[in-house]
């Protein structure tokens, strides 16, 4: 009786390891991954992706954003997967969209220790998004071009009438610039800055790559473009020159945007989602995407960089609220629309 009852104890027991270890064996199972977002070129950002699972071990399952759809597909479907969320990163390409996801409630609040040195204006106070690696908005000018443009203001001169060009403000960047100056300088002024450049006969071309062209061509005198579409075209050893715009004691400064990165709310793998926010917000990643064709400007102080691309602190930024520029992108639609002629 007594064998009887040390087999069926035994018998239990191994049960019962059998059984944890099968729960471990599933717990284990569980992946090691992070799902991301992104609306940064894909051939910038994947080799950045593909440098965290190396250095980490954890799986980077990423979404591009498409041409046709840049900077605002992901967007919306993080919308729409509010509720039941897949992504746990956004990769924005610049902060409006990040402070749309703010304004949602998709975002969740994470404030990294590697962005402890980025400068305030590049990062939402609450902690819904932190900036890093930037473009600015420069002028590109044909290097035959004399008395070359220093501000966003030759646009309505006299002097450059029918001689510049400008890429579509009801897309990308340049509606986040137009946007800028409208918070900047009140929508009387902005107003009659856009009526006076379009009275000056300005050019709209579909693209700031397109505009950089054109200047490159001889066909306009300047444009206003990103840094990244100026940098790469004087690296193809093309005719043109980068001039930071508005750099004068009594001048705007220099519009910057910066990448911005975005905690999901209620993210499936929290624990590698603010892994990979502390990755992209190091100062390698960013030395990585100023060495990348992209041409970035990191937000760290002391960061190398390559000769084409000025530090932050050589450059006289404009000082702008990114949650304010989000709301009056909405609230200047209509007018962009009619200035367009849509």
């Amino acid at each position: 009786m007594k064998e009887y009852r040390n087999k069926a104890f035994n018998k239990i027991v191994s049960i019962g390891f059998i059984f944890l270890t099968t729960i471990s064996g599933c717990r284990q199972k569980t992946p090691n991954e992070v799902v991301v977002y992104v609306s940064e070129d894909q051939i910038f950002s994947e080799p950045i992706l593909k440098d965290f699972e190396k250095e980490t071990g954890i799986k980077v399952k990423a979404v591009y954003d498409t041409e046709e759809t840049k900077s605002t597909g992901v967007m919306m479907r993080l919308i729409s997967e509010k509720n039941n969320p897949i992504a746990d990163v956004f990769w924005a390409n610049e902060p409006i969209r990040a402070e749309v996801l703010k304004s949602k409630g998709v975002a969740a609040r994470y404030q990294s220790p590697n962005a402890r040195e980025i400068p305030d204006i590049y990062k939402d106070p609450e902690g819904y998004w932190t900036g890093f690696s930037a473009r600015a908005r420069v002028l590109v000018v044909n290097k035959k071009v004399g008395n070359k443009p220093t501000s966003i203001l030759a646009y309505t001169d006299p002097q450059w009438k029918a001689k510049a060009v400008i890429a579509n403000p009801l897309f990308g960047t340049t509606t986040v610039e137009i946007a800028a100056l409208f918070t900047l300088w009140g929508d009387d002024k902005a107003t009659v800055f856009m009526d006076d450049m379009k009275k000056n006969g300005v050019e709209i071309s579909t693209s700031n790559g397109e505009s950089a062209d054109f200047v490159a061509s001889g066909q306009f005198a300047f444009s206003l473009v990103d840094s990244d579409d100026a940098v790469s075209r004087i690296r193809q050893g093309k005719n043109i020159e980068m001039v930071y715009p508005d750099q004068g004691e009594k001048q705007i400064g220099c519009l910057i945007l910066p990448n911005a990165v975005v905690l999901i709310n209620g993210a499936k793998h929290p624990e590698n989602a603010k892994k990979i926010i502390d990755y992209l917000l190091s100062k390698s990643t960013e030395r990585k995407l100023a060495f990348a064709d992209c041409a970035q400007i990191p937000l760290h102080p002391g960061v190398e960089t390559p000769a084409e691309v000025r530090s932050l602190e050589e450059i006289k930024v404009m000082k702008i609220d990114y949650g304010k520029v989000a709301r009056k992108m909405q609230d200047i639609q209509p007018f962009l629309k009619q200035w367009v002629g849509y």
